[in-house]
């Protein structure tokens, strides 16, 4: 594979650099890329972290996790963008300098298109996106969340329409789910469909991969940011060698990887959970935590006490549901309506959704063209699974002409 500077043969690693934009007194904005590249063939696995700048431990599971692998025991490819976000990095700072929004909301949604041309922030996230849709076969994004929150695996809606049908998103899903499920990790879905489009995290890293490419992918949330946490940075390079193997790339855990199992922090609860910001306060005031990261909770159960200043007790906010505490919110003060948590919460809703906003699907000869060249470079049952579902689309939708 090559990428920007780096180019690496059978059996290789290497490290280069890939040049997304220009500063206006000179010099370019480079981003940091590795390869590993296996002596045999097999799927491409993507492994990008620091999106957000000041998410380190997600950067150092990334770089762990590719130096790591033996090439020679490696089947197929990893390729991994540490750090996506060096303008935020630099500073320490979730946004970039580019654009003071979340670098995290501008990869590609077809519904989501501007008469605005795009800034330079939305470019770096197209051509990030564009390298990694173009030879991935999975990946797997890096983050951090609130300070002393516990690590999970964030597990996105699949939306179909136009764009893909409703049997094409469940096949994706449960792809999905297995990789999540070789992770190690607890698994929340994410937010329910409408506040997931609400939000834009169909055009987070992620959700872009998995929704406009159509190729699994997640994101881990690995404790807090701004320092490395170094027993989640252990779990988090388990994890992404657990889905290796699940992928076929590896037969074995490198010597120095621990099972994801004998290291990482079972699921506080034994149903399924999705991801909800809250509950929130009516009342503006002094938050005192009743509980801490991954303990349970049933609704209705006392969650936060809300003090004035004074320490005259305003109000106690209970649980919406059951589930477990992921993390509390940062800071001691709360205006009415603030998030106390975030949290983990009894969730039955579908895991892939139907959108209405999506425009036409994409030609046939585009689909065909890239899922074959894919298949045929990739000799695990995942390349042969791609392949046959290819042939498939192609019978019940006629030749390409």
């Amino acid at each position: 594979m090559e990428l920007g500077t780096a180019d690496a043969s059978h059996g290789e690693r290497a490290r280069g650099w890939l040049s997304v934009t220009d500063h206006p007194t000179g010099g370019s904005e480079r981003l940091p890329v590795v390869i590993v590249e296996g002596a045999t063939k097999g799927p491409t696995l993507w492994l990008t972290g620091g999106v957000h700048g000041d998410e380190a431990t997600g950067v150092a599971v990334a770089l762990d996790a590719v130096e790591a692998v033996d090439p020679r025991k490696l089947s197929g490819t990893i390729a991994c963008i540490p750090v996506v976000n060096p303008a935020g990095l630099r500073r320490n700072a979730r946004a970039s300098y580019y654009n003071d929004e979340d670098p995290n909301r501008f990869f590609p949604d077809p519904a989501a298109e501007s008469a605005a041309p795009a800034e330079v922030q939305q470019r770096i996230d197209e051509q990030v996106y564009e390298t990694i849709a173009d030879t991935a076969d999975a990946m797997i994004d890096l983050h951090t969340a609130t300070v002393g929150s516990m690590p999970f695996a964030i597990r996105d809606r699949v939306l179909y329409g136009t764009h893909r049908s409703e049997a094409e998103a469940t096949e994706l899903a449960t792809q999905l789910e297995t990789l999540i499920d070789a992770f190690g990790h607890p698994s929340v879905t994410e937010y329910q469909a409408a506040e997931y489009l609400e939000e834009g995290l169909q055009r987070s890293t992620a959700g872009a991969v998995l929704n406009t490419a159509g190729i699994p992918a997640f994101t881990a949330e690995l404790g807090g940011h701004s320092v490395v946490t170094e027993e989640l940075r252990a779990g988090g390079v388990a994890g992404v060698h657990g889905v290796a193997r699940e992928l076929g790339m590896l037969d074995s855990l490198p010597e120095d990887v621990d099972p994801p199992a004998e290291i990482v922090t079972d699921s506080p609860v034994d149903f399924r959970v999705r991801r909800e910001r809250g509950p929130r306060t009516d009342t503006a005031g002094l938050v005192r935590h009743r509980l801490g990261a991954g303990e349970v909770f049933s609704e209705g159960d006392p969650l936060v006490d809300v003090v004035s200043p004074t320490g005259d007790h305003l109000e106690t906010v209970t649980a919406d549901g059951d589930g477990y505490v992921i993390g509390r919110a940062e800071g001691l003060a709360s205006y009415e309506g603030d998030p106390i948590a975030s949290t983990a919460i009894r969730d039955e809703t579908d895991l892939v959704a139907k959108r209405d906003d999506w425009p036409q699907p994409i030609t046939a000869s585009s689909r065909v063209a890239t899922d074959l060249c894919k298949a045929w470079s990739t000799s695990t049952k995942w390349g042969t699974k791609r392949l046959i579902d290819t042939l498939v689309w192609i019978e019940t939708r006629g030749t390409v002409g």
